[in-house]
């Protein structure tokens, strides 16, 4: 079969082991090895790889560096480079005219290119855009790792059903990797007790399934390790219960559900009279009106959270993130699985579609170590806090 792979500039084994260590990333490959052209060739100076976390781009980065033995600059986790002086990305974009010689840099994001853009104005950079991995795609490359006692046919039966529970919720390939690796030995419990034959896969699905819902309220908490969600799981098995999320300080949560639980921590704890006076849109920018808190005698954080419906939580939402993101089914997905993770509370009953509401389920220390990722001061939008 002919690869997918080709340049003239690089031998066609070694093109092809890039093929096999980059599964369903080919066509993001190909592109960059035209981009980088021959090794004596000059390339493009500056390149903008974009994506979600866990979408391939450090990974496909780095095997062609390593199998094609080329190096260029790059910077991963390129959004810090917003904070940094005003003339630094501009001359980073021009680095290779600046010192005269071949190099070209890579900046890896997850956040995309109008974002970056100073107003000022600097030399664009060639975009490529690293999608989420689909559904048959994550299937493919998590079946790769199947266990050596087992056949491969049923390790990837294990991964079908482990996308039929977590894929609504999760599509990130590091930490569905993570979960795989985590429950496996409790799906082959009923083949190593001679319960079942590896054939019977319902029976198998049936013994694992209310162990992965269970599960599913770890997604994204990265600080639980397979030998400390076996302890929790005998702790409840022994009549204790789960330990809760709002008892975790730190979380893996794509950029914009990071956002979404800031804006329903806010919606929960601010009075919805306060919000035009927090949240005034001015050139993309949030600008907060100082004002003074009327004689209120009662803190909102004694009080507890308050409900707030889904519009206001998009409305300062859309505020927070400052960027234009259109409201698609990915941000009420995420919406969606925060419910699931327990750090958001659905309030209203499921069939009232028109007019759901929410509580946010975190306290005040671990929405703001999220605050922190994204450089977002939460104190500064609480109206307790004025």
């Amino acid at each position: 079969m002919t690869g997918v792979l080709h340049h003239p500039g690089y031998a066609d084994e070694k093109l092809q082991r890039v093929e096999q260590l980059i599964p369903c990333r080919e066509l993001q490959a190909g592109m960059l090895v035209s981009l980088m052209g021959q090794p004596q060739h000059y390339s493009y100076p500056s390149i903008f790889i974009y994506g979600h976390r866990a979408s391939g781009k450090s990974h496909v980065l780095h095997i062609l560096m390593k199998e094609l033995e080329v190096t260029a600059l790059v910077m991963e986790k390129a959004e810090l480079l917003r904070d940094a002086d005003a003339n630094l990305l501009p001359a980073l974009l021009r680095l290779q005219e600046l010192v005269d010689d071949n190099i070209t840099v890579i900046l890896l994001s997850e956040i995309v290119w109008e974002k970056f853009r100073p107003n000022t104005g600097c030399f664009e950079p060639l975009l490529l855009h690293f999608p989420d991995y689909s559904k048959g795609e994550l299937q493919q490359i998590l079946s790769t790792d199947s266990h050596p006692s087992y056949s491969a046919e049923l390790y990837s039966s294990y991964i079908n059903i482990l996308l039929g529970v977590f894929y609504s919720v999760c599509r990130d390939l590091r930490e569905l990797r993570h979960l795989a690796a985590l429950n496996f030995n409790k799906f082959c419990e009923p083949l190593t007790e001679g319960k079942v034959k590896e054939t019977e896969t319902h029976k198998l699905w049936r013994n694992i399934e209310p162990h992965l819902k269970k599960a599913m309220q770890t997604v994204y908490i990265r600080e639980v390790s397979s030998l400390q969600w076996e302890q929790m799981q005998q702790t409840e098995d022994e009549g204790g219960a789960l330990r809760g999320l709002s008892a975790h300080t730190h979380v893996e949560l794509p950029y914009y559900s990071k956002f979404l639980l800031i804006a329903a921590y806010l919606a929960s704890y601010n009075p919805a009279r306060t919000d035009k006076r927090f949240f005034v849109k001015h050139h993309g920018k949030i600008r907060k009106t100082n004002f003074l808190k009327k004689n209120e005698k009662t803190s909102n954080h004694l009080l507890g959270p308050k409900p707030f419906a889904l519009d206001r939580l998009l409305a300062i939402f859309y505020s927070v993130v400052d960027s234009r993101v259109a409201p698609t089914a990915s941000i009420f997905s995420q919406i969606s699985s925060l419910v699931t993770l327990q750090l958001l509370t659905q309030i209203s009953h499921t069939d009232q579609l028109d007019a759901p509401k929410y509580k946010c389920s975190i306290s005040l220390d671990f929405i703001s170590a999220v605050s922190r990722t994204v450089n977002f001061d939460i104190v500064k939008y609480l109206y307790d806090f004025l």
